[in-house]
């Protein structure tokens, strides 16, 4: 089995929800049970790209790497001689979130366990060089950035460096962080070459906790309610809440393939991949809300770099 990591990055708000709650928002976000990390179900991500080539000629092709279409679902639609599909797409997990700044507009901003999650998502390999290695651990409200001097996110007070993220005020250390520099580099590998740099000069290193008390109050949260046909005003009950990841998030995950299962078309599993992910900056419409512009994302990957690794 192959593996290649890759990228989700957020162009306009994000809506990947799990249905009504009865907690303050009405429309949550879907996140990871144990730590409350927003994520996008693999599964989603694989019924788009599924459904993104419904119009190919190729049908053999499509079935080889996501499975044949099965006319019923559950136990009534098996079928004699079927296979299974060659493609695993494994959950796109937060890797940074946009956050407003007093300085710079915006940082992009993540923590130790971030990174940390998304190194083992590597295998701590990437073809061609090593992943970056671990941050150091950083005391409670401090934060670190790559590099004082072109960090785009920074204020002085008496010569001490500090970020202001929404009403947080952070101290940062007085010092570069090569390492967080490495993963700003291999990370903005993936990106379009015109925003390659922004990683460089945005990315934000802060301590676990914090990163956890943004990814809960840090989200975009909208107010949406339905107008009623026969008067034009607002309907009664029709008031409701829905969360979104920002536009510029960043979701990092894993998609794994075999060799293709199909009895005619024979494809390696490096081919399933490269059809999975298809060209740099596949675009793609994911999570509710369509129709209101939400869901727009671009699918990346360093394929170029040779990201892929055997396991």
């Amino acid at each position: 089995m192959e593996s290649r990591a890759y990228l989700l990055q957020a162009l306009s708000p994000l809506h990947v929800g799990t249905g009504r709650s009865v907690g303050v928002i009405d429309l949550p976000l879907m996140r990871m049970r144990a730590t409350g990390i927003p994520i996008v179900p693999g599964s989603s991500l694989k019924g788009v790209l599924r459904d993104s080539r419904k119009h190919d000629s190729d049908k053999a092709r499509s079935d080889a790497i996501f499975g044949p279409r099965r006319e019923k679902p559950g136990p009534e639609g098996d079928q004699p001689g079927e296979y299974a599909g060659a493609l695993v797409v494994g959950d796109a997990r937060l890797l940074a979130l946009p956050v407003r700044g007093f300085v710079g507009t915006f940082a992009m901003v993540t923590s130790p366990l971030l990174l940390a999650l998304a190194r083992r998502d590597w295998g701590g390999r990437m073809g061609g060089g090593e992943v970056p290695g671990p941050v150091a651990p950083l005391a409670k409200y401090q934060a670190r950035v790559a590099s004082l001097k072109n960090s785009a996110c920074l204020y002085r007070h008496d010569g001490q460096p500090r970020v202001y993220l929404e009403d947080l005020d952070l101290e940062v250390e007085n010092k570069d962080d090569s390492v967080l520099a490495s993963w700003a580099e291999v990370l903005g590998r993936a990106l379009p070459s015109e925003e390659r740099d922004m990683l460089m000069r945005r990315l934000v290193l802060v301590d676990d906790e914090t990163m956890s008390f943004l990814w809960e109050t840090a989200t975009q949260v909208d107010t949406r309610v339905s107008i009623n046909p026969e008067t034009g005003t607002a309907a009664q009950g029709q008031l409701w809440t829905e969360e979104s990841l920002p536009a510029e998030t960043l979701l990092m995950g894993v998609m794994a393939a075999t060799r293709a299962w199909h009895p005619e078309r024979k494809l390696e599993a490096g081919e399933v991949l490269s059809e999975a992910l298809g060209g740099p900056g596949t675009m793609l419409q994911l999570g509710g809300k369509a129709t209101v512009g939400r869901g727009w994302c671009r699918l990346l990957s360093w394929q170029s770099g040779g990201s892929e690794g055997r396991r």
